[in-house]
């Protein structure tokens, strides 16, 4: 490998719409790209940290500094063969998950294309408990929808997506706005495969609010405790039939093992970004199936590079769930990539068969929504 040059930019680009959490609204969703270059390849990654340390303690200035000064300086001193000797490489660097995925991710792409082969390619290869899996051409795929001002507001919402094929939807619940929105929706929609998720916004002593939502018969109930906590919701799922997924509690494949053995959920999120990479998310995808749970990508609000690459990951076995992973234009009226990701009909997307990432960075989009940028070159 001969990675001599390496350019960070800070990409801010505009929502189609206010998405609301429990954390608050967006307009805007920042992001660090990542572009690494060497032997005339360019590979393409992305940062999914955001402006203010709400998922996250990680922000853009947080992964900006440790990917200038200690991630990258790293690649450049010592080199890499393979991109899953990044994790081992910057173990040093305690943290900064989303940095390292954002790096990492860069790296993987190069690789694949350097090897010729897509993303999608390059991951079941490496993943390991199935020897014998082949790619799907297509994955179905799931939309996430923000809080909106009315009941009446986010059926209509709901309705739209279901026209567009989505068949799974996803909604953010926060205290006070829960139990009538899924019970409404679970109402007007029967056999929508629904779930809803808290982002840690709940406490165990509000398990009267889950309980309510126990015969809507949700696929799941995603993050409703602490974002650091994993014993509190094992007494959580231990009074519930439906299923608990932990999001914001897993950053590595240990979490993955104690959650999951300690029944605190039935289900994993798997986020590439919070976990430090797509090497990372493999080994939790490993584990997750040698433990019979089933595993789904969330959605950071990525551009099409890091949707690119979720995609890709989703494409293997173990990930049996629809993920947060919608068309471009459901976030951005105009992506960065081409060509940008479309949902069929039937709720599915085309899992890209091109080299590395599989779809080509418009250099004109990216420089409309590009704020700052700094190149590094090895010496």
């Amino acid at each position: 490998m001969s990675i001599d040059r390496i350019e960070l930019r800070l990409a801010a680009m505009p929502l189609v719409a206010p998405f609301e959490t429990s954390f608050g609204v967006e307009t805007v969703e920042e992001h660090i790209i990542v572009r690494v270059d060497g032997d005339g390849i360019t590979g393409w990654g992305e940062c999914a940290a955001s402006e203010g340390p709400w998922y996250s303690y990680e922000t853009n200035q947080t992964a900006w500094h440790a990917l200038r000064d200690f991630l990258i300086p790293r690649v450049f001193e010592n080199g890499i063969s393979a991109p899953t000797e990044f994790p081992r490489l910057v173990a040093r660097v305690r943290g900064h998950n989303m940095a390292k995925a954002g790096l990492e991710g860069a790296l993987w792409d190069w690789f694949a294309q350097a090897q010729n082969k897509s993303l999608a390619q390059m991951f079941n290869a490496r993943q390991t408990f199935q020897r014998e899996y082949t790619l799907p051409e297509r994955i179905v795929v799931g939309v996430s929808v923000g809080l909106q001002p009315t009941t009446g507001a986010l059926l209509e919402q709901v309705r739209g997506y279901l026209q567009e094929g989505y068949t799974r939807v996803k909604i953010k619940i926060k205290p006070g706005r829960d139990v009538e929105l899924a019970r409404a929706l679970r109402a007007e929609f029967p056999e929508l495969r629904l779930q809803v998720d808290a982002n840690s916004a709940y406490r165990l002593a509000d398990v009267a609010i889950f309980r309510a939502m126990d015969d809507l018969n949700l696929l799941l109930i995603e993050q409703p405790l602490s974002h650091d906590d994993i014993f509190q919701h094992s007494k959580l799922q231990r009074e519930l039939k439906t299923a608990l997924c932990l999001d914001e509690s897993i950053h590595s494949v240990d979490d993955a093992q104690a959650a999951l053995e300690l029944g605190a959920c039935r289900i994993i999120n798997i986020k590439p970004g919070r976990v430090g990479g797509y090497t990372k998310a493999l080994e939790i995808h490993d584990a997750a199936a040698r433990f019979n749970a089933p595993v789904w990508c969330g959605g950071m609000l990525e551009s099409g590079i890091g949707r690119a690459g979720n995609v890709a990951i989703a494409a293997l076995p173990n990930f049996k769930l629809p993920g947060d992973l919608s068309a471009s234009r459901r976030y951005y009226k105009q992506d960065i990539v081409e060509p940008e990701f479309e949902v069929d009909a039937k709720g599915t997307m085309r899992v890209p068969t091109a080299p590395g990432i599989g779809v080509k960075v418009v250099m004109k989009n990216l420089d409309a929504v590009t704020v700052s940028s700094q190149v590094f070159r090895s010496k």
